[in-house]
């Protein structure tokens, strides 16, 4: 038995799970939002199988850091009997969004590999800094045991150099490691992973599409278990579009806004990452507000999601044919999993490709499940992602735990 707690630190939320990787099943569960607020909001749930029964606890208070935060969780798992020492957690897991070009695997952290993850800062400055963050403040309140950082982008160092390069001067690319990277590696590693044992099929022979689509949403391109491509690139901004980040866009845009309408660097990357996508579109990031105000006739909301759908498309019809062919295309994440409308219409114009969808198993379903029909060329299917389980798996790799 493996206890494992996988901490997700995000720029003002902190997200932990405590997993027994033994029977793939959570112990405890803890979030805290608006850190840095003058109010914040903390919920740390026990499950039926930490042996006392479920228990939720819910407080608001002010976390004017990522320090306060998870001592407040510690206080509350204390009270909850999960606390990590007394469910005898042996390992902490940590989410990092960007390895760069030196981590394809998950690792041990190091004080080398802390100072590596530092540098790489540059290139994921929304995300490498917190992840970092719960990195150290983990370390400092849970002193003892040890850690391991996953990195988003591990699963796609096998892109091949056509789908990995920039065209752009490469001593340029070669000097500064600007490259395709793409996000979501774990999840669309597990996804891809469960998709196999769904079907019966070794992983080695599929050719699979998986969308991971939520408030950040990518796309790739599996064949035999190999990524051959994927929507986001150096940073999470490409592909896509997300919650509050546009996806694909002209460069030129960019150059535009700050050469001849004024824009600073830091307007422009405020723009892109905070008030784009569903957000600048139609002012509603949650795909379900937008669903409703689409419902009620809103015109900007209809476009934001015609243009949700019209990405999609694009995106795979063109890994259909960087694939050549298709065996399963695998919706996960909050909106691909829950969001039934969305899938239909998405596949709609495939039917000429063979794709069929079983509208009550795609309307009336839950979990893991096909929800194409029997005749249909290529087998739809729903599967909720668990990057948390995956990450705490790797722990388990890394360290040698669990026998």
């Amino acid at each position: 038995m493996t206890r494992v707690l996988v901490i997700n630190s995000g720029s003002s939320s902190l997200k932990l799970q405590i997993l027994d990787t033994a029977v793939e099943g959570e112990l405890a569960w803890a979030l805290v939002e608006r850190i840095g607020e003058p109010v914040g909001t903390l919920t740390v749930r026990r499950s039926d199988l930490a042996g006392a029964g479920a228990e939720e606890r819910t407080a608001e208070a002010e976390f004017p850091d990522h320090t306060a935060a998870l001592g407040h969780v510690l206080e509350l798992a204390k009270e909850l009997h999960v606390h990590p020492t007394d469910v005898g957690v042996e390992a902490i897991g940590h989410r990092v969004v960007h390895g760069g070009p030196a981590f394809h695997e998950p690792v041990e952290v190091t004080p080398e590999v802390e100072a590596d993850i530092e540098k790489l800062e540059v290139l994921a400055p929304l995300h490498n800094p917190a992840n970092l963050r719960g990195i150290r403040v983990a370390r400092d309140l849970l002193p003892g045991l040890p850690h391991v950082a996953v990195f988003d982008t591990g699963f796609f160092h096998t892109l091949p150099a056509a789908a990995h390069t920039y065209a752009i001067d490469r001593e340029t690319a070669r000097g500064w490691d600007l490259r395709r990277y793409g996000f979501h590696g774990t999840s669309h590693e597990f996804v891809s992973r469960r998709t196999a044992d769904v079907l019966g099929r070794p992983y080695g022979e599929l050719n699979q599409i998986v969308l991971h689509l939520g408030n950040g949403a990518s796309a790739s391109a599996i064949e035999g278990g190999r990524a051959m491509d994927t929507s986001m690139g150096l940073t999470p901004l490409e592909g896509l579009v997300m919650g509050t980040r546009p996806g694909d866009l002209d460069p030129g845009l960019i150059i535009h806004l700050i050469r001849d309408r004024g824009m600073s660097p830091e307007d422009v990357s405020t723009l892109l990452n905070r008030r784009s996508g569903l957000e600048g579109l139609s002012g509603a990031r949650d795909f379900r507000e937008l669903l409703t105000r689409v419902d009620d006739g809103d015109e900007d909301a209809t476009l934001a999601y015609d243009v949700v759908i019209h990405r999609l498309r694009r995106y795979i019809g063109g890994y259909w044919a960087v694939l050549g062919d298709v065996d399963a295309i695998t919706f996960t994440a909050g909106v691909g999993e829950n969001v039934a409308r969305l899938r239909a219409d998405a596949l709609s114009t495939m039917r000429g490709w063979g794709v069929e969808i079983e509208t009550e198993a795609n309307e009336n379903g839950a979990g893991e499940r096909v929800i194409s029909t029997p005749d249909s060329r290529v087998t739809v299917l729903v599967v909720p992602t668990d990057e948390e389980l995956a990450i705490a798996r790797a722990c388990d790799e890394v360290l040698g735990l669990g026998g």
